[in-house]
């Protein structure tokens, strides 16, 4: 890549979004609000854990710089950026916020008229899976990134359903508010995140493989100038193009279109590959330790339901 430090001639507005950041500031204050003073009046409310709390603003800040600061600049000129934006808004923001945000909470939430219906649509696993992975797959197909990237109001608020549509597909795995014995088996969570992978890999496969640069959005320079306006201000902008006689994204990388392109698809491949062996790993070493520290139940209830059948079936012999 070339000098990516060049962005700052874009200013600082464009470079850290203050009024972005403001916001994030306010979701910090009213979490720490209704986790740390109100939660008594929210049923099942407990006092917040200080690993949430740390967990939460580390999320929170991490949104900041993938949506407000230089990285979501970056995305709008190199592909690249944009794919490693959405895999960790997707696959590690969207599901450690469940490790971030108490279980009352999630459940008072999601317990609401109109909400829990939604939520109990929308998180079984089958639709869960092929709502986001299909959200995602549409998203980049060339017609509509170009026009979405063309559009502020249209990318923000497809890029806010496709973060919810992710928090609908963690949910079977991560929710903590629902019964363990309601959950998932082990066994089926392993093979649910395999399955998200599956059905990520054409998209990527698509993205690397193909053999040109696909996306207007990163290759002309009239689309290139039209996405920049949705983080950068007109004027500046246009300040920008006058004094530089900049065109397009080559004056920050060395790659080509394609090589950005593929390098982009790679990205999202590989980090994906890295953050699924991570919870499958721990997935499997919690079924392993629960299955050693509960053998003895575990045979107590097999003999029991073992019992009831034979009781049952002699009852109708």
């Amino acid at each position: 890549m070339g000098n990516l430090t060049s962005i700052s001639i874009f200013g600082f507005w464009a470079n850290w979004t203050p009024f972005f950041f403001v916001g994030v500031l306010c979701v910090i204050v009213l979490y720490f609000l209704i986790c740390g003073k109100w939660y008594k009046d929210i049923p099942g409310g407990r006092p917040l854990k200080k690993g949430e709390a740390i967990l939460f603003v580390i999320l929170m800040l991490s949104i900041y710089l993938l949506e407000g600061g230089p990285i979501d600049l970056l995305s709008h000129i190199i592909f690249s950026f944009h794919m490693l934006q959405m895999a960790v808004l997707f696959l590690i923001i969207a599901p450690m916020l469940f490790f971030a945000i108490p279980e009352y909470i999630v459940k008072y939430i999601e317990g609401l008229p109109v909400i829990n219906k939604i939520v109990h649509l929308f998180t079984k696993p089958i639709l869960a899976i092929f709502l986001f992975n299909g959200l995602f797959s549409v998203y980049h197909i060339p017609l509509v990134l170009d026009t979405l990237k063309q559009d502020v109001v249209l990318h923000d608020l497809y890029t806010i359903i496709l973060f919810i549509s992710a928090w609908f597909m963690w949910h079977p795995i991560f929710n903590r508010h629902i019964p363990e014995e309601n959950h998932m088996s082990n066994i089926k969570k392993i093979l649910y995140i395999f399955f998200i992978g599956v059905l990520l890999t054409p998209s990527c496969g698509l993205i690397i493989f193909s053999g040109n640069a696909m996306y207007d959005t990163y290759t002309s320079g009239e689309a290139w100038l039209g996405a920049m306006t949705l983080c950068v201000p007109t004027d500046t902008l246009n300040a920008v193009v006058q004094g530089t006689g900049l065109s397009g994204p080559e004056y920050f990388t060395n790659f080509t279109p394609l090589e950005d392109q593929q390098t982009g698809g790679v990205i999202m491949k590989v980090m994906q590959e890295i953050v699924f062996g991570i919870y499958l790993y721990i997935i499997f070493i919690k079924w392993f330790r629960y299955e050693r520290k509960n053998e003895k139940q575990i045979t107590d209830d097999s003999l029991k339901k073992l019992q009831e059948q034979r009781a049952l079936y002699k009852q109708f012999r």
